[in-house]
């Protein structure tokens, strides 16, 4: 599964890409089923966000849903964090 998140927006208005491709890691499993929960989540379409908030477009093997600051689900948050953290 290969994972994208692009992360725009905030004070300084720079963006950000991570993708993490979880083909043959141990934790292949947990990356799926967080990634499963976050597509039946997602919006669609880019939400209306807050001043300098975040807004996050994330892309599960083609499939892509959009969320922003302040309004993400602990799932979301916790991928994008972990895609931002561990992607390259």
């Amino acid at each position: 599964m290969r994972i994208r998140v692009r992360r725009t927006g905030g004070f300084a208005g720079i963006e950000r890409r991570a993708e993490v491709d979880t083909s043959g890691r141990p934790d292949a499993h947990e990356w799926q089923t967080l990634a499963e929960e976050v597509l039946t989540c997602g919006r669609g379409t880019p939400p209306a966000g807050v001043p300098d908030g975040f807004g996050y477009e994330i892309t599960v093997d083609g499939r892509t849903v959009y969320t922003a600051d302040p309004r993400l689900t602990e799932a979301e948050r916790e991928l994008v964090s972990r895609v931002l953290k561990e992607g390259a």
